[in-house]
């Protein structure tokens, strides 16, 4: 199987949809259709900044996903493109669609003057970790989350 990378469009919300709902599982998150609904939404439309990709197949079937978003960089004055979620389905692993996301990314990075490509991932997620580093550098940045008060 060969692999390509474009935009979503909007024939792609049910792959999407099943996709996400697999990277949520991933990450022990619960099932939530409303969630991956409006994300869906979010990404399609390029609300919030975001720019949903998929690596699709021979037949131009998504295999794999990736949304990215723009961030401002305030340190160096720069602006960064951020790897908000990266999911490759279990069947397609293995044949370069993650690395085609990343490799895309980064061109989108370069194209629109970032300074960065920028994601997190799990410490215990030891297959993707593998592909990401042959892509990029771990930090020894440690990420906080903090909850809003209401």
């Amino acid at each position: 199987m060969s692999v390509t990378v474009r935009m979503v469009k909007s024939g792609d919300e049910r792959a999407w949809a099943e996709l996400y709902a697999g990277y949520r599982a991933f990450y022990r998150l619960p099932e939530d259709p409303r969630a991956v609904s409006t994300t869906w939404q979010w990404v399609r439309d390029g609300e919030h900044g975001l720019l949903g990709l998929v690596a699709v197949d021979d037949a131009d079937r998504p295999v794999a996903l990736a949304n990215l978003r723009w961030f401002a960089r305030p340190s160096s004055a720069t602006m960064g493109l951020y790897l908000d979620d990266l999911f490759t389905a279990p069947t397609a692993r293995g044949t370069g669609a993650a690395s085609a996301l990343l490799t895309y990314a980064a061109e989108r990075a370069g194209a629109g003057g970032g300074s960065v490509v920028r994601w997190i991932t799990a410490a215990d997620n030891t297959s993707a970790r593998s592909v990401y580093d042959s892509h990029a550098v771990a930090t020894p940045w440690v990420t906080y989350d903090m909850k809003p008060i209401s």
